[in-house]
């Protein structure tokens, strides 16, 4: 048979607590305990007397004396800048021509001709096509379809050039020298390849 329970009467039946034992109490404000000294030496600042600064006041002639003494130093300042901004050369870096660009410029036409006539040499009939071209625009078109200097689409001819002799592929000095003259006459059109005008002219329609 089970133990009878003993029955607690419920929370009124508790007993409360001993003498000399503390309620904790939720009403009042606890604070930790601060020494007198400390408490003397805060000072509340909404307490505290702040003494308005003494206010200067300063004659009209005075401010006008000094404004007028501040202006010149400024504009000589400004001439002072003026002056060195004028002392100052714009140097204009002018890109040196490599060994290769100085003896594409020596070339003559008769040379050009030359390189062109031993390239026709080489195929059994003549380019029908191309009659009505001039022989710098045959030299760069051909330059343009020679696969092995890299793609022509995107790329002016003038930096295809370099960068084939750059990865030491030997491009014709021939096309550098027909670029170069084409430059010195002012044509701009000049680096762009035969093919990329196409492809843009169908794109823009």
């Amino acid at each position: 048979m089970p133990a009878p329970r003993r029955s607690t009467g419920g929370a009124r039946a508790r007993p409360g607590p001993t003498k000399g034992q503390s309620t904790i109490s939720f009403s009042n404000r606890v604070t930790k305990p601060v020494p007198k000294d400390i408490k003397n030496s805060i000072i509340v600042p909404s307490l505290q007397k702040v003494d308005a600064p003494a206010e200067k006041e300063l004659e009209v002639d005075e401010v006008v004396a000094e404004l007028e003494a501040e202006e010149p130093v400024e504009e000589d300042e400004e001439e002072e800048e003026e002056e060195e901004e004028d002392d100052v050369i714009e140097e204009v870096v002018v890109p040196e021509k490599t060994q290769a660009e100085l003896q594409a410029e020596k070339l003559s036409d008769a040379r050009i001709g030359k390189y062109w006539k031993s390239i026709e040499a080489e195929r059994m009939a003549s380019r029908v096509h191309q009659q009505g071209l001039s022989l710098h625009e045959k030299v760069l078109r051909y330059f343009d379809v020679s696969s092995q200097y890299g793609p022509c689409i995107g790329t002016p001819r003038m930096k295809r050039w370099q960068r084939a002799e750059r990865l030491g592929l030997s491009p014709p000095i021939e096309v550098l020298a027909v670029l170069l003259k084409e430059e010195n006459k002012g044509n701009i059109d000049i680096e762009t390849a035969h093919m990329d005008k196409i492809l843009n002219s169908v794109v823009a329609a």
